[in-house]
Parts: C-alpha cells; structure tokens; sequence
C-alpha cells in the first residue's frame, strides 16, 4: 500500500531529529507545539510504526526512525546542492562554456585565459575545439558553439564580430643563426633566407607577401602551413625562419628558438564571434572581457592597438 507523505511531514520530522524536541522543533520551523507534535503522530500512523520513544520533553528515535532519517539526509543534501549550484549559476561560477579557436591561439594564449577563468569559476565546465576560421564561423552561427576565436577578415552571416586586440608579426629563427642577435629584423634581411610561412589562403600571409613585394624582394618560401603552431616546431627543427603573430609563441620556452621585433608594421588581426540574436550570455561575456584583458597585457607597447579599432578590409563591422 502507498503511504501518503509530503514536505510538511518530512520538515517536521527532521526538525524533531535535529533538535530532539517538539519545543526545538517548533522554534526551527516557526511553528506551534502542538502544530508539530499533531503532524508527527499523523506521519506515524500513516507509516504503521512508531518514528520516536517519549522520554519526558525529549524524543528519542526508534530504528525505524534512525533509518528513515538517513534516507531524508540525502534528500536535503541534495537540496543544498541545488541551492548550492543557483547560487554558483546566479554569481556565473556555474554552468558550460562551448569554446572554438583558432589553433594558433590555442598553444599558449586561449589556455592562459581558460584557466585564470576557472579559476575563480570551479564548478563552469569549458569545452574547446580548435579548427580553422571558416568551421568556427559556421558552427557558432548554427549555435552548435557559444563563441569562438577567428583570424580576420571574415564574412559570415548569423555571428556578430568583434575585433580583438592586434598584435605585431614576429621573426622566429633557430637559436644560433646569424640574425639571432639583432634587436629588430628588417624584410630585407630576410631576403635570403630560408622563409616557412603560412599557407597562401591566410590573409596574413597574404599581407607578409605584399610587404615583401613593397619593399623589393622575393621570399624564398620552402614550407608553408596552415597552423603557426608547426611553423614555430619547423624553426626549432633548424628547417628555416619563420613570421607568425606574437600570440602565436610556444607555450614553453624552448632554447632552440629565438624570437626578434619584425622592423616593418605588420599586424595579425583576430576577432570574438557570438551567435547574431542569440540571448546574452554572462559566462561569454566575462570570458571575453578576460581574453580582452590578457591579449592588451601580452601586446607590446609598439604593436599595441585598440580592440575597437578599423576593422580589416573584408570583415564585418
């Protein structure tokens, strides 16, 4: 047979457990005495067995009321933890954060900024893919992504774009190489060397061929990528020089690779996308203005430009 129980029943018979006491018990609940001592022995007879022994003012438990206390115990741990995790989710220290990059961005910088954001938002729950421009574009317009990390210019329909913080084209060179020492190397220098760029479809490579072309020369490209990440692991392999953004650096120093200023001003440029017209999302939100924050931090005075500054050609306001 069902045994009609509800909530009253069991706040009643916890607050009985707790303070040992119909007095105790009514003081925590705000209740009357007799209000408390009426819906025990109700509770009791619909159960069909004793849930205290009367000693005096004081009720002591029964085994059946010892074991049916421990089951309620876990109802109100789980109670908390809701109530725990509103909380968490009110003061965004709770929830999921789905995450897209470039993998440039993804060996040093996005890291950097996903674990001081963490940091102060244990229970969040981050997932990170990195793939290229195009994919992230179309995966946050089709809200399969809550953000994501592109290089830009970018056209693409059902995101809205945000510029982030720019930051200057670095040489990389194998440590002992002759230009190794230079405080800034120029284009010029680099004429004959031994050049591994990004992939031609990169509209940054497209802007260090036109600076090669404006100034005379010709690279001699003898490897190209689409991803910095392997142009920095081939100049610490010795196969050539490279010219990658400044975010792109290892995440761990290696010896066998020397980072120089590139003299000429060119700069990587990347953007924020969010889903157009989607509701505002306070985790995303935050994430932003802390990756924001990072990238003016590690931005050389000399290569530092506003966020909101002059989009690309190409891109979207």
């Amino acid at each position: 047979m069902r045994i009609e129980m509800n909530m009253r029943h069991v706040e009643a018979f916890r607050a009985v457990m707790i303070s040992g006491s119909v007095v105790g018990a009514a003081k925590m609940l705000n209740v009357t005495q007799p209000g408390v001592s009426r819906t025990i022995a109700l509770l009791e007879m619909r159960l069909g067995y004793a849930l205290f022994h009367r000693n005096g003012r004081r009720l002591v438990p029964t085994s059946e009321g010892e074991a049916l206390y421990r089951e309620v115990e876990h109802l109100y741990v789980g109670i908390d933890r809701i109530t725990q995790v509103a909380y968490d989710i009110r003061h965004h220290r709770a929830g999921a954060l789905r995450l897209a990059t470039l993998p440039a961005l993804a060996q040093s910088l996005v890291p950097a900024v996903i674990a001081r954001f963490m940091l102060t938002r244990p229970r969040v729950r981050i997932f990170v893919q990195t793939i290229p421009s195009n994919q992230i574009a179309e995966l946050v317009a089709t809200r399969q992504f809550d953000l994501g990390i592109v290089e830009l210019p970018l056209t693409k329909s059902g995101v809205s774009i945000d510029p982030l913080p720019s930051a200057p084209v670095v040489v990389l060179l194998p440590a002992g190489h002759r230009l190794a020492h230079q405080p800034v190397i120029s284009l010029i220098d680099l004429a004959v060397e031994r050049l591994v760029l990004l992939s031609p479809q990169s509209y940054l490579r497209y802007e260090i061929d036109n600076a090669f072309t404006s100034v005379g020369c010709t690279p001699d490209v003898v490897a190209e990528t689409p991803t910095s990440p392997m142009i920095c692991a081939l100049v610490a392999e010795g196969a050539g020089v490279g010219l990658v953004s400044a975010w792109t650096p290892l995440t761990i120093a290696d010896a066998r690779v020397v980072q120089v200023p590139l003299k000429e001003n060119l700069q990587s440029q990347y953007a924020y996308l969010r889903p157009e017209g989607a509701m505002p999302m306070a985790l995303a939100d935050e994430f932003q203005a802390l990756l924001v924050e990072h990238m003016q931090a590690m931005t050389p005075p000399e290569g530092r430009q506003s966020a909101a500054g002059s989009a690309l050609p190409g891109s979207m306001p």
